[in-house]
C-alpha cells in the first residue's frame, strides 16, 4: 500500500489542523461528555472548558481558512474574489443542507452546520478588508451584537413563536444556540488572523499573548461587576457557556486565538506527535458529521452512560481512523466532494478573469479539506 500523508510537503500550515482537531475533538465532549461547571480552584471541572469554547474555536478557524483561500496576507484580484466567493457560496450551500440532514436524526446535539454556513456567507462582503478593520469589526460586533440579541429575545419571550422561514432565520440569527449576528464577531476575529503572517514565530507569539489577556479581561470582570438578579443585565453581565453575552464573546474568543496560536507554535518541533490530531482536523467536516451518526445509533446506550468512556472511545477512534485515512487517502471524502463541486463552479470565473489564485496549492479550506 502507498502511503500518502498530507502535509509532509510544508506547504500546508498543520498548526491550523491541530487547532481545528482540538476544536472538534472538544465538541465531542460537549456532547456526550460529562463535566461539572468550572472552577479554577477545582481541576476536576477544568473538563468543563469544552462546553461553549470547542465550537467557538470551530468558528474562528472557519474565519481563519476564509482569509487564507482568499489570499492570505494579500487578497486576490476582482476575478480571483469572484472564483472565492463562489467557492463559499457553493460551500455554505452544501454544509446548510448536510446540518438539515443531520438534525433530522433527532440527537439532543445542537448542530451547528447550518449557523456555520451562515457565516461563510457572512464572510463575503468584507473579503477585502485589512486586519485591522477586521480586528476592529470584530471587537464591535462582539460588544453590540449581544446587547441586540437580548433586545430581540425580552421582546419575542412570551409571544407565540414565529412559524415557517422567517421563524427559522430568526432562530439562526437571533435565538439560536449559535445565533449568527453574535458568532460573526469570531468569524471576523479569525479573518483578522488569517491575514497576517502565520508562520512567524512573532505573529504566533503575538496571537497567544492577545488572546490571552481577551481571555482574562472576558472571564475576570463578571465576578468584579455583580450584577442585579433578573433583568436585561443578568443575561448580558455573565461568561456562561452559550450565553451569548459580551464578557463571553471576549473571553472565549481570546481562548480560541490564544489555542490557534499555540497550536501554530508547537507544531513546528512536534509536527509528527501532532499528526493524529491534525488528521481529525484536516476532515473535520466528515469526522463532525460521523459523530453525530454515531450519537444517533448508540443513543440508547449514550442516555445510560453517565461517565466519560463514550468520549474517549469516540476521540481513540476519531484519532485512529483519520491518521490511517490521511495516510493512506489523503482528503477526507466529504471534504474531497466539497472541494470538487466548490472547485468547478468557480472555474467558469477563473477562465473569464484569466486569473488564477496564486496561493491555491498551499491553503487549507474552510471546512478541514486539503486543496
Amino acid at each position: 500500500m502507498t502511503l500518502r500523508p498530507y502535509a509532509v510537503d510544508g506547504r500546508r500550515i498543520v498548526g491550523l489542523d491541530v487547532a481545528r482537531g482540538l476544536a472538534v475533538l472538544g465538541m465531542f465532549g460537549a456532547h456526550i461528555g460529562v463535566t461539572r461547571p468550572w472552577d479554577w480552584s477545582d481541576p476536576g471541572t477544568w473538563l468543563d472548558v469544552v462546553n461553549g469554547r470547542s465550537s467557538i474555536l470551530f468558528a474562528t478557524l472557519a474565519g481563519v481558512a476564509i482569509a487564507i483561500i482568499s489570499g492570505r496576507e494579500h487578497t486576490f484580484d476582482s476575478a480571483g474574489l469572484r472564483a472565492v466567493r463562489i467557492r463559499i457560496v457553493v460551500r455554505a450551500g452544501f454544509i446548510f443542507l448536510l446540518g438539515a440532514l443531520l438534525e433530522l436524526l433527532g440527537t439532543n446535539v445542537a448542530v451547528i452546520l447550518p449557523y456555520y454556513a451562515l457565516l461563510f456567507l457572512a464572510a463575503l462582503p468584507v473579503l477585502r478588508l485589512r486586519p485591522a478593520a477586521l480586528f476592529g469589526l470584530a471587537g464591535f460586533v462582539g460588544v453590540v451584537a449581544p446587547v441586540l440579541v437580548a433586545v430581540v429575545d425580552l421582546a419575542l419571550a412570551g409571544s407565540p413563536p414565529v412559524a415557517g422561514a422567517a421563524g427559522f432565520l430568526i432562530e439562526l440569527v437571533f435565538t439560536g444556540y449559535y445565533p449568527v449576528l453574535i458568532w460573526t464577531a469570531f468569524l471576523f476575529a479569525g479573518l483578522g488572523a488569517g491575514r497576517l503572517a502565520l508562520r512567524s514565530r512573532r505573529v504566533q507569539l503575538a496571537l497567544i499573548g492577545t488572546g490571552t489577556a481577551l481571555a482574562l479581561l472576558g472571564y475576570g470582570l463578571v465576578p468584579l461587576l455583580q450584577p442585579p438578579a433578573g433583568g436585561i443585565w443578568s443575561v448580558l453581565v455573565t461568561n456562561e457557556p452559550h450565553s451569548g453575552s459580551p464578557f463571553e464573546v471576549v473571553g472565549s474568543g481570546g481562548i480560541a486565538i490564544a489555542v490557534i496560536g499555540l497550536c501554530l507554535l508547537l507544531t513546528g518541533p512536534l509536527r509528527w506527535v501532532l499528526y493524529p490530531v491534525a488528521a481529525v482536523g484536516s476532515m473535520a467536516l466528515t469526522v463532525y458529521s460521523l459523530q453525530i451518526i454515531a450519537i444517533a445509533v448508540l443513543d440508547p446506550v449514550l442516555a445510560t452512560d453517565r461517565t466519560n468512556w463514550p468520549w474517549v472511545w469516540f476521540t481513540v477512534i476519531a484519532l485512529v481512523a483519520s491518521t490511517l485515512w490521511a495516510l493512506t487517502l489523503g482528503k477526507g471524502p466529504i471534504e474531497r466532494f466539497l472541494t470538487r463541486i466548490s472547485t468547478r463552479a468557480a472555474v467558469p470565473t477563473l477562465e473569464r478573469g484569466h486569473a488564477v489564485p496564486p496561493a491555491a496549492d498551499q491553503a487549507a479550506d474552510p471546512d478541514g479539506g486539503q486543496r
